[in-house]
């Protein structure tokens, strides 16, 4: 990438800031103008859905819009080969910016909507199979954000990422965080989309699981290559998340 390493380190966090106040505030205003569940999911979900598209065709061209560490490690594992991806200097300063912007963003939405700017998550998410839901998530992620830098169609990571965010709102058991940032930044809020501080650590060992899955995805269909670029742009979620070249929440 042709921009200086500190903005696209500022694109990230302003990102994954943006990311996180989308899905912990839209998770506040759902809560307050409904008491079902499923619509609460649905409008966290649709508003994570724009919020993502938009963020990655914003920043994408600048950092890549990872906004995730996953992916960030993913797209520079591919390419370190290369010469031409990611450094592990790139690396150092993407991951803390990542995890900075999003715990800026929950305390950015707690503050938008009067509630206390740091409120610990009491929403306990430990359990096997919500981790093998963030397996999932990740992975598929992490396999798709690869996979069309493969074949060629950066161009449609908005739509494509942040389309599979949302799906994976619903067909994932933990509702597709599938970003560790995201997690972290998700424990500072006692709302809606929070993440109690003792869930993080299993949340986050999956996502990392799913990442070298979604690695192993990306060589079994696509074969090995000695390099990947760096995609045009990538996020995460999602609630999730996650989300790309990802995130989501």
């Amino acid at each position: 990438m042709s921009a200086p390493l500190a903005r696209r380190a500022a694109a990230e966090a302003v990102g994954s800031a943006a990311l996180v106040a989308v899905v912990v505030g839209s998770g506040i205003q759902a809560t307050e103008l409904s008491q079902d569940v499923g619509v609460q999911l649905l409008a966290n979900s649709l508003a994570t859905v724009f919020g993502l598209g938009v963020l990655i065709a914003l920043l994408g061209p600048v950092s890549g819009a990872h906004f995730n560490p996953v992916v960030t490690l993913a797209v520079w594992f591919t390419g370190r080969r290369g010469g031409d991806g990611l450094t592990g200097r790139d690396v150092a300063a993407y991951v803390p910016a990542q995890v900075v912007g999003a715990v800026g963003g929950a305390v950015l939405a707690d503050a938008m909507f009067a509630r206390p700017l740091v409120e610990w998550s009491t929403h306990d998410r430990s359990a096997g199979h919500l981790w093998l839901g963030e397996v999932v998530a990740t992975g598929g992620l992490v396999l798709l954000v690869l996979g069309l830098t493969r074949v060629g169609r950066d161009r449609l990571a908005p739509v494509a990422v942040a389309s599979y965010i949302g799906a994976a709102y619903w067909f994932t058991s933990s509702t597709s965080f599938a970003n560790p940032a995201v997690t972290v930044g998700r424990a500072f809020t006692d709302t809606f989309a929070g993440i109690a501080p003792a869930s993080v650590a299993g949340f986050v060992a999956a996502q990392l699981v799913g990442g070298v899955l979604g690695l192993t995805l990306v060589a079994g269909v696509f074969g090995r290559r000695g390099t990947t670029p760096v995609p045009a742009t990538a996020g995460d979620h999602q609630e999730g998340t996650d989300l790309t070249m990802p995130s989501l929440p």
